[in-house]
């Protein structure tokens, strides 16, 4: 590696050279506000007495070897924003000479700065950017409209902010500017320096590069410049064309997806990186090509994922469409795979589908309920495993409900308890949505659109002092501060400025000016038993409660399989097992580690210093939380006035002198808090054997 201080002038006019930009690189992205702060600063030093200005490094490679042409190639892995800026800065500067009739000036920086002279006509740019930008500079030196140039590009945008900013006042102070500009000039020889190693140095000290950026560089830099193009072309340039949200680029959020499929764990998003390089070291081009084709096949799904109205099949792009309005984004990793499945025919549309719903149904039930979402990306990380080929559908509900605790598919008993007395209004408007317009819909052949609907308030949020006379102080009250925002009470209507706060019964009967605004003239299912009610009450509110729950448990059903009963000789999940009072257990797996414990005591203990063992510092904060202060842990052994406690490890004692049901609620507690709810079976002692 060589370093030294160059004045950018001195580098651009460097003859017979040519400064490529490879197709790793990310693409040229500064916007109107870097590229006026650059002008600004180079307008000052033009006009100060200064001699130099310090814009940062240029890293590059020589490239001689494997150069298709007679230049001298420096291949740049640093560096290309401000380059790239700077050329474009030239190329207005050489319009406005032009403009002026400043012609020796306009042919010295055409020769110098923008063209090697007697190159061939292919080759004459000085400046190689990636494919897309370079039509676009051809495009601003051989035409006078450069706003005519289809589709978007930094490129045209910047320039035309250099070519409407340089002017006869500043003419000179750019001119002189541009001269004063200093880098470092740092070049690698490619035989000696490891280019990916020094281009992650320059990364992290502040190189504000995506974990996506790395990855392309690191699979593309140390190829030769055929089979860069090769791949970049063929796969690389296709993933990134897919993966993005509208024009929002998501290939690192990809990437971190698969590497969740592939290794069963969810990386940091800054590690994404870091740990695909540890799957796939640079290896062959042909096991390269075997990785990137299944990254390709993958993008296509995640493409779909991401924009749903790209699905062609109208009953699967609904469900996509709920499940993006949903932001289930964790279950992306084992969705891309069932859309391969699809794809390639190893199951139909209706399972397809049905898996589609299955995902809605066992989220949006634990929404409800109120489960903790992060359980969710352990469950969805190693879902594809548990799939069964031969029975597709029920392999999946299988492993869903046989799951306890924080990640259980709540059973409709939990959703009739809770549903009736949620707030289901003040909660993301997109949920909001979502349940009333699958409520609406269900079975319904002709689809409701509910985009030009509001929700409305049936007891309204600021009721007309009519409602407090026709239902008393205390009913009023009760509805106003425990019913107002639930399922029994809300609905959707295209009239809800019209019906805003009167009395039920106007409601339900208003036609002004025959427009048919009330309750009765409704088509909506959400409307349908509001016609023939002659008050709004606690009761009737209750009444269209339980109606909704009932519709709402077949749209998020419940699978209704047998997954067998656990007996009690079985290995079974502790949260699924009977009772221990006067049982015993034979053994019992812990984070893959057997126990066999001699008493529920024991057993209990065991786990505990397991916990404690894995996870200490964890531990230690569980301990003072309220949920931890429950299990009565503690350094002082006398806290706890003489009752039967035990050493847990050498600085804490645990409470032992409970039931074994309560040593039970305990562990499944501990586990919850901890996220381990599917790490812990048990198998009881068969007593018929003693």
């Amino acid at each position: 590696m060589r370093a030294s201080e160059t004045r950018i002038d001195r580098f651009l006019a460097t003859s017979d050279t040519a400064f490529v930009i490879p197709v790793y690189q990310r693409n040229y992205d500064w916007t109107r506000r870097e590229c006026q702060q650059l002008l600004n600063d180079i307008i000052w030093i033009g006009e100060s007495e200064g001699n130099a200005h310090f814009i940062g490094s240029i890293v590059y490679v020589h490239d001689d070897v494997y150069s298709a042409t007679e230049l001298n190639e420096l291949i740049i892995i640093d560096g290309q924003q401000r380059l790239t800026t700077i050329t474009l800065i030239y190329i207005s500067l050489y319009q406005f000479a032009l403009q002026i009739n400043d012609i020796n000036r306009a042919n010295q920086i055409h020769k110098k700065y923008l063209i090697n002279e007697f190159a061939s006509e292919t080759e004459k740019l000085k400046l190689k950017p990636t494919e897309n930008n370079l039509k676009a500079f051809r495009h601003i030196l051989n035409s006078e409209k450069p706003a005519d140039f289809q589709g978007y590009s930094h490129v045209i945008e910047n320039y035309i902010l250099f070519k409407n900013e340089i002017n006869e006042s500043n003419y000179e102070s750019v001119w002189k500017g541009l001269a004063k500009l200093v880098f470092i000039d740092i070049a690698l020889d490619r035989t000696k320096d490891n280019a990916q190693r020094i281009f992650e140095s320059l990364n992290s000290t502040g190189l504000d590069l995506s974990q996506a950026d790395l990855i392309r560089n690191y699979i593309l830099m140390d190829l030769k410049r055929h089979d860069q193009n090769k791949i970049y072309q063929n796969y690389w340039e296709v993933i990134e064309t897919l993966a993005k949200d509208g024009i929002t680029p998501k290939i690192s959020d990809f990437i971190r997806d698969f590497l969740t499929l592939k290794n069963k764990e969810i990386p940091n998003k800054k590690d994404v990186y870091s740990i695909f390089k540890s799957k796939y070291p640079t290896t062959t081009l042909k096991d390269l090509e075997t990785m990137l084709s299944e990254l390709k096949s993958l993008a296509k799904f995640y493409n779909r994922l991401l924009n749903p109205e790209h699905e062609t099949d109208k009953e699967i792009r609904r469900q996509l469409l709920y499940i993006h309005q949903l932001e289930i984004n964790v279950a992306y990793p084992f969705l891309m795979k069932v859309y391969e499945d699809y794809e390639n025919r190893i199951i139909d549309k209706d399972t397809f589908i049905a898996v589609l719903e299955l995902i809605q149904s066992f989220v949006w039930r634990r929404f409800i309920v109120g489960l903790p979402t992060n359980a969710l990306n352990k469950i969805f990380m190693s879902l594809y495993e548990k799939v069964a080929p031969e029975n597709y559908l029920y392999s999946i509900q299988k492993s869903l409900v046989s799951r306890f605790g924080a990640a259980r598919f709540p059973k409709n008993n939990e959703i009739t308890n809770l549903l009736k007395d949620k707030d289901v209004y003040n909660i993301k408007s997109k949920n909001r949505i979502y349940l009333l317009e699958r409520l609406e819909n269900f079975d319904n052949k002709e689809l409701v659109s509910i985009e030009n609907l509001t929700i409305e308030h049936i007891f309204p949020q600021n009721p007309d002092p009519k409602w407090k006379e026709e239902l008393g102080n205390e009913e009023y009250n009760f509805i106003k501060e425990n019913y107002l925002h639930t399922v029994g009470n809300i609905t959707l209507s295209g009239n809800n400025g019209k019906l805003a706060n009167k009395p039920f019964v106007e409601k339900r009967d208003m036609n002004f000016e025959d427009k048919e605004q009330g309750y009765k003239f409704s088509r909506l299912w959400l409307n349908r038993d509001l016609k023939a009610k002659d008050a709004w009450n606690k009761e009737e509110i209750t009444k269209r409660a339980k109606i909704i729950t009932e519709r709402f448990l077949k749209v998020w059903s419940y699978p209704d399989i047998i997954i067998g009963n656990n007996c009690e000789n079985e290995d079974i999940n502790i949260f699924d097992a009977e009772d221990p009072t006067n049982k015993k257990i034979e053994y019992a797996i812990f984070l893959g580690q057997r126990i066999n414990p001699l008493s529920m005591s024991e057993f209990y203990i065991s786990i505990m210093q397991m916990l404690f063992d894995s996870q200490p510092e964890r531990f230690t904060i569980f301990i003072d939380s309220e949920i931890g202060k429950k299990i009565k842990i503690s350094k002082n052994e006398t806290v706890y006035n003489n009752r039967n406690y035990a050493k847990l490890n050498d600085t804490y004692f645990i409470l032992t002198n409970t039931s074994s049901s309560d040593k039970f609620e305990k562990i499944k507690t501990t586990l919850e808090y901890f996220a381990l709810e599917d790490e812990l079976t048990i198998k009881y002692k068969d007593n018929s054997s003693e």
